[in-house]
């Protein structure tokens, strides 16, 4: 499908660019050489009458893209997560993208609950309302259950969502092949990629049985999280299509005046999403990477409630002792150590010389250390950060990028509701608690007697697979390497059982 048909829709969308002068400001962000603004500029410009105009009160890329439709919006979304691709203005531009469009119909909706579900809409729900918020993606119902009289809050997919979609990236990955093709300097942005990083993405929204597992997993971990809330999944009531969560009461965090009048601590609550998204990443590693204003609710007990699972982060545990370390680094002003950090962790080359990275850090945090302390920032401090590793030569890691990004936006939220908040001090505790537990002794004993315990399950196989080695090794082999093969049949055969022993030993003092 990315053939030649869909030149008219790559054409459409140029004009649009073009006509809003979304396509100046994208080329500026992203330091486009002058020969590709000078060719896509002179290639679209005759056609620029057949763009669509879109709001006007709006900024020229936010503008193009939601007169160009759901895919692009969410296209927009993600690239919002993605500043070593488009840009830090842009990508703030691209933040504040608003995806409202207008609602359909709720017959429509009712008849697609019921295909997907295969039951009759009233032999499910009481009640069902128009919708009461719709996306780029899916709407949103309220509705009463039949049989519980339940509160619930329904998530059915656009109608024809799916297709609409494959078309629009057919078109995207035709794009990126173009650019790619005939402008090499675009290279180092890797169009194609960036264009298969959004498929997936999309894909995963488009089967919403994967979000409610998402929602299900956020739920599980943050169960006993006092101050935080995520709704239920009714799995009976959940498909490809529809998903179906308990409907939650509150206040959208972006209300101020009302969460104030209601007698909320707006203090309280700002240090809550901070602590919370801080303790879902280091101690889960898996943390909600939307999590702006729209999408938390302040419940009537004062709880912060998480909602729209669609972009979910994961870090693995080695990835979170080093996100950790290097927190508690610039808590600590210990730049020597953040230096370390780094190298240990081969994000930045060997090559490169630690004292003067250590130095680098410094210029990094000292400034922003002398600011009052209600205008430090750990987002502005990790963005920095980043940069400076790209001096240094470390290569793009698009966890941590996305995780900077939902920092930045949860430090907006936590500052929106407490602008006194200090970051550092409510951001201190749960880093501290987190690294004593993950990476003081007790955490070193714990994780040798996991790894000798994994290796002891391959005792009663060291004996048949040092002699397959001697076996394989010596069949013609000169003697030095028999003698070698034998070396590392000794190794398997006596290594497994010091780790066994070590395992069971270990096991038994940490529990």
């Amino acid at each position: 499908m990315r053939g030649p048909h869909n030149i008219w829709r790559l054409i459409r969308t140029g004009a649009t660019f073009e006509r809003t002068g979304a396509l100046k400001v994208i080329l500026d962000a992203t330091d486009a050489p002058r020969s590709m603004k000078i060719a896509l500029r002179s290639l679209v410009w005759p056609f620029q009458w057949l763009g669509i105009k879109g709001d006007q009160s709006r900024p020229p890329v936010t503008r193009a893209i939601t007169a160009l439709g759901p895919a692009y919006i969410k296209f927009g979304q993600i690239l919002s997560t993605r500043p070593d691709v488009v840009g830090q203005e842009l990508s703030d531009q691209l933040q504040v993208l608003q995806d409202k469009l207008p609602p359909f119909s709720r017959e429509q909706a009712i008849e697609m609950i019921e295909a997907d579900l295969g039951r009759n809409i009233d032999d499910v729900f009481s009640e069902f309302s128009e919708p009461v918020a719709a996306a780029s993606i899916a709407q949103v119902h309220k509705a009463v259950k039949r049989e519980t009289g339940e509160a619930v809050a329904v998530k059915v997919l656009r109608p024809g969502i799916e297709r609409a979609f494959r078309k629009d990236v057919d078109a995207f990955y035709l794009a990126a092949w173009f650019i790619q093709r005939f402008l090499p300097s675009s290279r180092r942005l890797r169009p194609q990629d960036v264009v298969a990083h959004f498929e997936g993405v999309v894909l995963g929204e488009l089967d919403l049985r994967l979000e409610s597992s998402s929602a299900a997993e956020f739920h599980a971990n943050t169960i006993n999280d006092a101050g935080f809330y995520v709704p239920k999944v009714d799995w009976a009531l959940s498909s490809r299509r529809v998903m179906t969560l308990e409907w939650l009461e509150g206040i959208t965090a972006s209300n101020l005046s009302e969460i104030s009048a209601a007698g909320h601590d707006r203090k309280k609550l700002g240090s809550v999403v901070l602590q919370m998204f801080l303790s879902h990443a280091l101690r889960d590693g898996f943390f909600h990477a939307d999590m702006h204003q729209g999408n938390l609710k302040i419940m009537p007990n004062g709880d912060v409630a998480a909602l729209d699972f669609g972009i979910m982060g994961v870090l693995d545990v080695y990835t979170r002792r080093v996100y950790a370390e290097i927190i508690f680094g610039f808590i600590r002003k210990d730049y020597q150590r953040i230096a370390e950090v780094h190298f240990e962790a081969g994000y930045v080359p060997a090559n490169q010389d630690v004292d003067q990275f250590a130095r680098a850090l410094r210029a990094v945090g000292e400034p922003i250390f002398g600011m009052d302390a209600t205008q430090i920032s750990m987002g502005r401090v990790m963005s920095y950060l980043l940069e400076v590793t790209e001096r240094f030569g470390m290569a793009t890691r698009t966890e941590l990028i996305l995780l900077q990004r939902t920092m930045v936006v949860v430090e907006g939220v936590a500052r929106s509701l407490d602008p006194k908040i200090n970051i550092w001090e409510v951001s201190q505790p749960v880093v501290e608690s987190y690294i004593k537990e993950s990476i003081g002794p007790k955490a070193l004993a714990r994780d040798l007697g996991r790894t000798a315990i994994v290796l002891s399950r391959f005792g009663p196989k060291l004996p048949a697979l040092a002699e397959s080695i001697l076996m394989a090794q010596s069949q013609g082999a000169e003697p030095a390497q028999q003698m070698s093969s034998a070396r590392q049949a000794m190794f398997l055969v006596f290594g497994g059982g010091v780790c066994a022993a070590i395992g069971a030993i270990v096991a038994i003092v940490v529990s």
